[in-house]
């Protein structure tokens, strides 16, 4: 049993001290994930938050806490090659769907 509670204890820290290192690490410029899932990029940092700017001209500001990792560049290219137009639904104006 503490053996169990070494090991885990062990994991925490680890996963605790990389959380640290990425805020410590992160510049403006940055593209990031926030933990509700939001993409943005940095624009600014100080001791306790950050400036995001989640589309052009649109700068919020979030706990650093609130940043789960960092997007990659070859992430970012894989995701602006994406297409998604077989995701999105056809929508009429003209039409009226009847109930049944």
């Amino acid at each position: 049993m503490g053996g169990f509670m070494y090991f885990a204890s062990r994991r925490q820290k680890r996963a605790m001290q990389a959380t640290i290192d990425l805020h410590e690490s992160l510049q403006p410029g940055d593209r990031v994930h926030t933990t509700s899932g939001l993409e943005a990029t940095v624009v600014a940092i100080t001791d306790d938050t950050i400036d995001l700017e989640i589309a052009p001209g649109v700068v919020t500001t979030w706990m650093k806490l609130a940043i789960r990792d960092r997007i990659l560049p070859e992430d970012d290219e894989d995701l602006a090659g994406a297409d998604d137009s077989d995701d999105v639904a056809e929508f009429d104006e003209g039409r009226v769907p009847k109930d049944s």
